[in-house]
């Protein structure tokens, strides 16, 4: 028999909040993270919007050495890792360290920290190259530096899939567990990614809004006159945790994470199966894993990036996945919100369909005015609707043909 894991703890930092609460009633209500850019001139840039974190200080929270030697997307998941641990009520100094793992996805890593000492090397030369330039550019090193601060001696690694970066890495803490080799997974995601090489690049391959006149508009999933994905930056990590354990220690539980279901649809580079193929058998792989019916999930947090194909592809695979129940599901896109965050955008969307399920709150799709008729399913749009929850699913699809769905259920606290 399966042991159940179960969801104990929410870290989050967003485009729309610093925190789990202030996050979460930012996306409850409405509220949009999209500005003009603010970091760097965009003067000569096709695209002059992101989601960035503003008001983020984090020599106050993690200490100037410390922090000085972390690149931002590593910032933000210690940041995230102390909110995590601090909300699920775990006492370091009371646990197995060798049981806890740290599994922290990241689709490009330091990108930031490597286009800067790349501009160091081509001005002032070699030798001026920061020794810290590697250690602070890998992608491993927000779940390594996360497993430091903590202290934890469980296995600790990076999942680089993309934008189902964040999502493989929970699904992996959910094998962990069930297999014994941990008890507790801080798990999820983390990305920062807004910087001149990143939104060029983007611009380049033709996937970012360029609405710059309307930036909190731009991001409109399912909409006819989305024209493509906002970059946002943030983390989102979750603690699973292996339920015995939870109950023996009195933890609150959240919600429980139920199944993992991942695919390739070995098609295109950038582009989504047509057909929706891939993405429904991960969702048909995670009900299974679950050992539930379909017509138990209620809500399905999308990948819903604002792009003309993965709307509409991802429409076809939950209708290809759900048939009938497909037009009683509730979908939203909380990337209308929070931009997308490549890497990280799983762990945030992962936690808000913890929170949904647990709140039985649904967050809307904002910007969603002029239905795209090739998405008609319903999209809970510009309000978020409240209901009971009993399952959910949330979806992160990625360039390379990644497709991950993480199924989470209600759990019966007593």
């Amino acid at each position: 028999m399966k042991k159940k894991v179960v969801v104990t703890g929410i870290g989050l930092l967003t485009p729309i909040g610093l925190d789990r609460n202030s996050s979460w009633k930012s996306v409850t209500t409405g509220k949009s993270g999209i500005g003009l850019i603010s970091s760097f001139d965009t003067e000569s840039f096709q695209t002059k919007i992101a989601a960035e974190i503003s008001e983020f200080n984090p020599d106050e929270i993690l200490g100037r050495k410390f922090a000085s030697r972390l690149d931002r997307f590593a910032q933000f998941a210690c940041v995230t890792a102390k909110e995590a641990i601090k909300d699920s009520g775990l006492h370091m100094d009371s646990i197995d360290r060798d049981k806890f793992a740290v599994l922290i996805g990241s689709g490009i890593g330091g990108i930031k920290t490597l286009s800067d000492q790349f501009s160091v090397l081509n001005e002032k030369g070699p030798s001026r190259i920061s020794p810290f330039l590697v250690p602070m550019m890998l992608s491993d090193m927000a779940s390594g530096q996360v497993s430091m601060m903590l202290g934890t001696k469980g296995p600790n690694f990076s999942t680089v899939s993309a934008c189902a970066s964040a999502a493989d890495s929970i699904g992996q803490g959910l094998h962990m567990i069930r297999r014994g080799e941990a008890d507790i997974v801080l798990a999820g995601g983390s990305e920062a990614a807004i910087c001149p090489i990143g939104i060029a690049g983007f611009n380049s391959a033709r996937a970012l809004s360029t609405n710059n006149d309307n930036p909190e508009k731009a991001s409109r999933p399912f909409d006819a006159e989305r024209d493509g994905f906002v970059l946002g930056e943030g983390s989102g990590l979750l603690v699973l945790e292996e339920e015995e354990h939870a109950l023996k220690r009195g933890a609150t539980i959240i919600c429980e994470l139920a199944g993992y279901g991942a695919t390739s649809d070995a098609h295109h580079v950038t582009q989504p199966h047509p057909e929706g193929e891939g993405a429904s058998k991960a969702m048909n792989i995670a009900i299974n894993d679950a050992g539930i019916e379909k017509e138990k999930i209620a809500y399905i947090n999308a990948h819903g990036t604002s792009t003309q194909l993965n709307d509409k592809f991802e429409t076809i695979a939950i209708k290809r996945s759900f048939e009938e129940h497909a037009k009683k599901l509730k979908i939203s896109s909380t990337k209308s919100m929070t931009g997308h965050l490549l890497g990280a955008a799983g762990g945030i969307e992962a936690a808000f369909t913890c929170l949904a399920i647990n709140e039985k709150v649904v967050p809307p799709t904002i910007n969603l005015i002029n239905p795209d008729p090739d998405c008609d399913l319903d999209y809970v749009p510009n309000h978020a609707l409240k209901g009971n929850i009993p399952a959910a699913i949330s979806n992160s699809l990625g360039f390379g043909g990644h497709n991950s769905s993480l199924l989470f259920q209600d759990y019966p606290n007593q």
